[in-house]
């Protein structure tokens, strides 16, 4: 006997923020905005109208910036987000309590924009070495490209590149490299690992031995 065919609905289409793995570093460089700030208010703001005229919601913290690392000349005061996690909204702590480290895109003036892709880490859960290489050593290693190590054997397709092996070796995405290295250029052009916040000499990683 032959089966009568039933339909199948199509499946419900779900919206979700997908984000590839970045190294700090990478975070830095692609950031038009770095800071050292802590959140002090929360309010859901207006942002205009989307393409049908339905008015879009954003969420708008108000920040008391500790520390620029890169940006504008003027403080960031106020930064804005997704109003939900499956657009790329972020939440924060607006206590006032908590210290974060926000990257993100350059707005007006005054604020900025981030996203579940953006490098957003509590202040306290940083290495000293990520602390300390935000102030020089991320930006010196901008013109290099680290590169993710998708499976093993990987290896550099250029000399200003850095295997970043943290999730292939650790099973993590913030490993060694991530919280301990940067990828900085050497006087030959050629980029490699760096430990430490000193300038580099001999203490370099090799790109096979990360």
């Amino acid at each position: 006997l032959q089966r009568s065919k039933r339909s199948v609905p199509p499946c419900d289409r779900v919206e979700a923020c997908s984000c590839a793995p970045v190294h700090p570093q990478q975070a830095f460089c692609n950031a038009d905005v770095v800071i050292r700030a802590k959140v002090v208010g929360e309010k859901e703001v207006d942002s205009g109208n989307d393409i049908y005229g339905n008015p879009i919601k954003r969420i708008r913290y108000e920040v008391k910036q500790i520390k620029m690392f890169k940006g504008p000349s003027q403080d960031i005061e106020a930064v804005f987000t997704a109003p939900v996690s499956a657009v790329c909204g972020v939440t924060l702590d607006a206590s006032g309590k908590k210290e974060y480290l926000i990257s993100g895109k350059a707005e007006s003036a005054g604020s900025m924009h981030i996203t579940l892709c953006d490098y957003i880490q509590p202040w306290d859960s940083l290495s000293t070495t990520q602390k300390k290489s935000l102030s020089q050593r991320y930006q010196m290693g901008c013109d290099c490209k680290i590169v993710r190590c998708p499976s093993l054997p990987c290896e550099i397709s250029a000399p200003e590149e850095c295997l970043w092996t943290d999730l292939m070796i650790e099973k993590q995405v913030y490993g060694r490299q991530a919280n301990h290295y940067a990828c900085v250029k050497r006087a030959d052009g050629s980029c490699s690992w760096y430990r430490g916040v000193a300038p580099p000499k001999k203490d370099f990683l090799d790109a096979e031995d990360p």
